[in-house]
């Protein structure tokens, strides 16, 4: 019994007989502002400690070697699909014309509707049997080594395609002036093709794989050819008469994330006036994502400005939509996490017990400030 009643000592919360209670209006007031304020922090919490929250930190980005994705989805309503050329390159010195592997292009009417949609270099009508190498046509169970027409650079080397035809050309820097007389060309159908899409546009999607360098990768009509005159002399275009007017429907480098922007989306520019290249400058900042399960995805974020260059001085630059790119040597790590179970009681703890001291604390200087002034009202009646 006696350590029954020295436990009973150290009692902390001394019990007061109900009889000694005096409740006021003023603390059934404080009692409940404060018991909404405890219930608004408390719901505050849970929400809190449900959803996750994100951590940032800034690193020094020393990764080497990355290759880059690079997603767009761009319309062109002024530029036919055949005409226009997705090209690549960088400061390494890695340089490709005419991509199309990996990129869908859209065929739009003046309004803008999809008349055809087809993979860049896939479609196109074939006559005739394909004309060899040696000048006689291809026989069964030949195969196939069509001419460069001039332009190879082994004698063993074969043109297959009109693009192959064109890219030989390329290489030896020549033009193609007059590509009615390519067996390729004639048979894919490819003179008839820019005919038949004058007036259309264009909507071009997919991505490039790219080296994790600075550089460009560029929009322009033409083929990416560094001479394309023979579309002049079929169709009477001038380069300066290239409207580039475009809308950007996306543009992002690597994977999506939760949360991310990307700034170019739903851009539009239309072209007035004067022939020239609209150029962005785009700082690309590496970016770790961590979801809450630990699963990591390495992408990126950036930021853009943007700049319309008049093609001024001879020979005039052709006209095109230009990204420029660069890397920021930061890279952004985030990582979402949710509040520990411990944190979150914790913070429960200290909202109700806070609020509760607080409270009295205010209840009792009303009371007593609320009793004195009584007293003294009632000293002053006597007197």
């Amino acid at each position: 019994m006696e350590i029954l009643g020295k436990l009973r000592n150290l009692d902390a919360y001394p019990k007061v007989n109900e009889d000694f209670y005096s409740r006021t209006l003023s603390g059934g007031f404080i009692t409940i502002l404060s018991s909404i304020a405890i219930l608004f922090l408390f719901l505050s919490e849970i929400r809190l400690y449900i959803y996750s929250s994100k951590e940032t930190k800034l690193v020094v980005d020393t990764s080497r070697g990355d290759r880059l994705r690079i997603n767009f989805d761009v319309t062109f309503p002024h530029i036919a699909c055949s005409l226009l050329a997705v090209d690549t390159m960088d400061v390494s010195g890695e340089q490709h014309y005419d991509i199309r592997h990996d990129i869908v292009k859209k065929r739009l009417d003046h309004i803008g509707n999809t008349i055809d949609s087809r993979k860049d270099g896939v479609g196109g009508p074939k006559i005739e049997r394909p004309l060899q190498k040696h000048g006689g046509r291809l026989d069964h169970n030949e195969k196939y080594c069509g001419s460069c027409y001039g332009a190879e650079e082994t004698d063993d080397q074969c043109c297959n395609s009109c693009d192959e035809v064109r890219d030989a050309y390329r290489k030896k820097g020549w033009g193609l002036t007059n590509p009615d007389v390519i067996d390729q060309c004639k048979r894919e159908g490819f003179v008839q093709r820019v005919k038949d899409e004058q007036g259309e546009g264009c909507n071009v999607h997919g991505f490039v794989d790219v080296n994790k360098v600075a550089g460009n990768f560029h929009f322009a009509p033409g083929k990416g050819l560094p001479q394309f005159n023979f579309l002049q002399d079929l169709f009477n275009i001038q380069a300066e008469h290239y409207n580039i007017t475009h809308k950007i429907n996306k543009v992002s480098f690597g994977r999506d994330f939760p949360g991310v922007i990307n700034p170019l989306d739903g851009v539009e520019w239309t072209h007035k006036g004067e022939s020239g290249i609209y150029q962005y400058f785009i700082k690309v900042v590496p970016t770790i994502y961590t979801d809450i399960t630990g699963r990591k995805i390495h992408s990126n974020q950036f930021s853009v400005t943007e700049h319309f260059r008049e093609a001024i001085g001879y020979p005039k630059p052709a006209p095109g939509v230009y990204f420029f790119y660069e890397f920021s040597p930061i890279k952004v790590v985030l990582t979402e996490e949710n509040t520990s179970l411990l944190h979150f009681l914790t913070n429960l703890c200290a909202i109700i017990g806070g609020i509760f001291t607080v409270a009295g604390i205010i209840d009792s200087f009303v009371y007593h400030g609320h009793k004195a002034i009584k007293k003294k009202m009632e000293i002053g009646k006597l007197r």
